[in-house]
């Protein structure tokens, strides 16, 4: 796969990038369900092995699991490690409720943890998962761990652009991560725009929308989302959002048979052509699953599929006069 430079950074990325959120398994108020670790490992080796080399987790997916699967994945993969990317800014209780916490000293403990649990002496990419009141203290405590060399370069996460705009009053922004796939475009306006002529890197999370973009996804599967899944509680998951969002995967799925590929690659390819966008996080549980979603890194749609995708034509029948 080809690479590109990451914003102001030295990193390179493929276009594609493993996301471990789902492997963080249930038990916390995000969570995707249960999963199996071994499964877990399988997926990761298997994306690396066919040429991904990022992998974005969060120190809060299943309140460190994450980490600590993508850590194990890393030590018996054979071949050169990928960036590892993760977060902080989100802390947990026994019970897996989640609260925001940007003080310094929160972000501080949570960076040791994530060395401690990824097993690494320094993150590639070190990202703040959601803004807060304390956003200035919270940005500039990225900055000291940037200065002290535990984080090479630091991020943001679900920003706007005036939140972007106080951060990099204090230090610059190398990326933002926001949410963008075919169901969720409110980042097209202003904050793709911005980060483009900011030299901001982008990596949009949830391309294929949290599975419901894959192909996979049915109307008698989303009824049946376990209570552990946090998709069952999800808006497109339910009408009258359900039957548009199954619509969409028809067109997408029309798309990918011409070109030989599922529904899902077809979304991330989507997300992918963007020029404000520099990578896609793609999740997955197994091996298989990362088979089916590489090839977008390759996949180049033309501008009549896209208006077939987003349900619109681009060209209009010529209108036919008497002489």
């Amino acid at each position: 796969m080809k690479t590109k430079k990451l914003g102001n950074s030295d990193l390179s990325i493929t276009p594609v990038g493993f996301g471990a959120w789902a492997i963080g398994g249930s038990g916390w108020e995000f969570g995707w369900g249960e999963q199996d670790d071994k499964q877990s490992v399988a997926a990761i080796h298997r994306a690396l092995d066919l040429g991904v080399n990022w992998i974005d987790t969060a120190a809060v997916y299943g309140m460190g699991h994450s980490e600590e699967v993508v850590a194990f994945a890393l030590r018996t993969w054979p071949g050169p490690p990928p960036y590892v990317f993760t977060k902080c800014g989100l802390s947990w209780d026994e019970q897996g409720y989640v609260h925001r916490d940007l003080s310094a000293d929160s972000i501080r403990r949570e960076c040791e943890d994530s060395l401690r649990r990824l097993n690494v002496d320094v993150i590639d990419l070190y990202q703040i998962h959601w803004p807060t009141d304390d956003l200035d203290e919270g940005w500039g405590a990225m900055a000291q761990l940037q200065k002290e060399g535990k984080v090479r370069w630091i991020g943001v996460s679900n920003f706007n652009v005036e939140e972007m705009r106080r951060a990099q009053a204090i230090a610059p922004i190398t990326s933002l991560q926001p949410p963008y796939s075919l169901v969720r475009r409110e980042v097209e306006p202003e904050i793709l725009p911005f980060c483009r002529s900011n030299e901001i890197g982008v990596i949009v999370y949830s391309p294929m929308a949290s599975g419901l973009l894959t192909g996979a996804m049915t109307r008698e599967r989303a009824a049946n989302l376990p209570g552990s899944d946090w998709r069952s509680r999800d808006v497109e998951f339910h009408e009258p959002k359900l039957s548009k969002n199954l619509a969409l995967v028809e067109r997408l799925r029309e798309v990918g048979n011409r070109h030989g590929c599922p529904a899902g690659q077809v979304a991330i390819a989507w997300a992918l052509r963007n020029p404000a966008v520099t990578g896609a996080i793609v999740g997955a549980r197994t091996a298989k699953q990362v088979e089916g979603n590489v090839g977008a890194a390759n996949l180049r749609l033309t501008d009549d599929e896209i208006a077939e995708i987003e349900g619109r034509n681009v060209r209009e029948p010529e209108l036919v006069t008497a002489a």
